[in-house]
């Protein structure tokens, strides 16, 4: 209900867009006396403050002294307790492998160890760690020995304590924050896991490990890196001096199975009838931008309307880390390099951006665009690469539009903002926004579209919108999605594949 007691789209007799009414300056008939009367009540109807009975008063009062006490709770809380420290089985575990693995490394020739799987690993190293163990007069029982075995071959061939994580499936984030602290993210919320690197240098050796796989490197001349792992995982590496409390490494993990628009429909994040547009924009080849802020989906939405890509087309997809992973048969995924020590030999999104236009594509995805490859990605929209996709961040959709302008500025290309406004209006077809609310889950909030030029402004218009309702007494958000009920301006584009009909159900 919106101020003035009318529900969003309700009106009936709405004027068409472009049609503008004049201002009329005769008296207008006054409105009935009950016309406000419920979203404007009499201020004789309303209670005095002292008339307001006591149990009202205690109900207010006790709210107010709970919230001053989660305040002070929060004020209070300590924030020394951030430490993954491993205790009893596992923390005798890795004191056991301090001891054998020097001994084991003298034992064992590494480069022929490399060549050998974990499995193989294993089953060789079994009698050399028993030898060691009789060495140091160390009695273990069976699944004392299969733990040891299982740290000290994560030890060598894997990430070393990442290990356990990253085979946790209810994992979705890491968070390396120096040797002794590590948080992790489950069913989207922080916690700290209890893994502990030996120290600076063995978190720092582990960092070049997956940074080396991928051909990137990380040292102190150059500190930042991105990377990923074997599973397509995102990994950003940051080292001394940049960062104070040691190395820190972020994994942002993917899900083995990949999650449809379906299956987003079924966890809660968006209606049956958003997924049902937002299957045919992927299908009519709608120019998508997908905006929200950091681990809000952006990627897992990017995939999941990915599958909506015709099987025929040639799809090719740019980004810094190569993350996403489409189903498609004819997907050719590009990846920007960085500078060697010398500075030289970068090549930029832009650059792959410019060059994937001279490789027949029928849509280019960019993973992320983030300064001026915004303005290549919108003339690709604009020459015949319908169904491209790029994600973005931003708060809303019109911020998003605002980030867009500022982006294609960014640049070397000198265009007055009009134009820039007009080229976007002409590209993009839809917005999807999408946010990850206090609760942990991740919702889309916004499916908007833009219609084109009003002016110097952008016009859009919100087919679905997420509203907030309450929050249950377990924290959970209770909202609901609600469709505009307006008809899609994008409509014609869907009536060329034969989705009209559906198109239009979907969003009345």
């Amino acid at each position: 209900m919106s101020a003035f007691g009318r529900r969003p789209g309700a009106a009936g007799n709405r004027p068409a867009f472009g049609v503008a009414r004049p201002m009329q300056g005769a008296a207008r008939p006054a409105p009935d006396a009950d016309t406000y009367a419920d979203s404007f009540p009499s201020l004789i109807d309303l209670p005095m403050p002292g008339e307001i009975d006591g149990t009202a008063m205690s109900a207010l009062a006790g709210a107010s002294q709970d919230a001053m006490l989660r305040l002070a709770e929060r004020q209070a809380a300590s924030g020394e307790a951030g430490n993954s420290r491993v205790e009893g089985f596992e923390a005798s575990i890795h004191r056991i492998k301090e001891q054998v693995l020097p001994r084991l490394l003298e034992r064992v020739d590494p480069e022929a160890a490399a060549t050998l799987d974990k499995d193989e690993l294993a089953e060789e190293f079994r009698p050399i760690i028993g030898e060691v163990l009789a060495e140091l007069k160390l009695t273990l029982n069976r699944r004392e020995q299969f733990a040891l075995e299982k740290v000290l071959v994560d030890e060598l061939l894997g990430l070393g304590p990442l290990e356990e994580l990253l085979n946790d499936p209810n994992v979705t984030d890491i968070m390396v924050n120096g040797p002794n602290q590590t948080f992790v993210e489950r069913k989207g919320k922080l916690e700290l896991a209890q893994i502990q690197f030996r120290d600076e240098e063995h978190l720092f050796q582990i960092a070049q490990r997956i940074c080396n796989s991928v051909g990137r490197r990380v040292d102190q001349t150059t500190p930042l890196a991105d990377a990923r792992l074997k599973d397509g995982s995102r990994v950003n590496v940051i080292v001394p001096p940049l960062s104070l409390r040691g190395t820190a490494i972020s994994i942002r993990k993917f899900s083995d199975k990949p999650i449809t628009l379906d299956m987003m429909a079924g966890f809660g994040s968006m209606s049956v009838k958003m997924a049902t547009a937002l299957k045919i924009a992927g299908a009519c080849r709608f120019n998508i931008v997908i905006s929200g802020g950091t681990g809000s989906g952006k990627t897992t939405m990017l995939n999941a309307l990915s599958k909506m890509i015709d099987p025929g087309e040639r799809v090719l997809t740019i980004e810094d880390a190569a993350e996403l992973r489409l189903q498609q048969p004819h997907w050719l995924p590009l990846e920007t390099r960085p500078a060697n020590l010398e500075g030289q030999g970068e090549i930029s999104i832009r650059d792959l951006v410019k060059n994937s236009l001279r490789m027949r594509p029928d849509r280019i995805i960019l993973g992320e665009i983030r300064g001026a490859e915004c303005f290549d990605l919108l003339a690709a929209m604009n020459t015949g690469h319908d169904g491209s996709m790029c994600t973005l961040h931003s708060n809303s959709p019109r911020e998003c539009l605002g980030r867009m302008e500022n982006m294609v500025m960014m640049g070397d290309i000198k265009m007055p903002k009009e134009a820039i406004s007009r080229q976007i209006a002409d590209s993009v077809d839809m917005i999807v926004q999408v946010k990850r609310l206090r609760d942990g889950s991740r919702r889309v909030t916004n499916i908007t579209e833009v219609i084109g030029m009003e002016g110097p402004v952008i016009v859009t218009q919100e087919l679905f919108k997420f509203e907030y309702l309450e929050e249950s007494a377990d924290g959970k958000i209770i909202g609901e999605y609600r469709s505009m009920g307006l008809r899609p301006y994008t409509l014609e584009k869907a009536r060329q594949f034969g989705f009209d009909q559906a198109y239009l159900e979907a969003c009345l």
